[in-house]
């Protein structure tokens, strides 16, 4: 069963959070399962959210990969690590 609390924090930069957060094809998903610009470049990923950025193919802008490297997102060639955080305020 998964922690539906958990969040998942990436530095990605202003823009590329922006991207990822209105532009990219999860982007318009319901809301639980959309990435979250947090400001000053960092993006969230809840599990849901997650799990919707896994089905992305690998050439698509918000790609999931979790391997050797780590759980990382995508924004074109650049891979940006994902942490795990506490859940941020609503």
């Amino acid at each position: 069963m998964r922690n539906l609390d958990r969040v998942y924090v990436a530095e990605v930069g202003a823009d590329n959070a922006r991207l990822l957060a209105h532009e990219s094809r999860t982007a318009v998903l319901a809301r639980e399962y959309r990435p979250q610009d947090l400001g000053g470049g960092r993006v969230a990923y809840s599990e849901l959210a997650l799990g919707a950025a896994r089905e992305l193919g690998e050439e698509e802008d918000g790609a999931i990969s979790d391997d050797a490297d780590g759980l990382r997102v995508w924004v074109g060639e650049d891979a940006y690590d994902l942490t795990l955080s506490e859940r941020p305020a609503p």
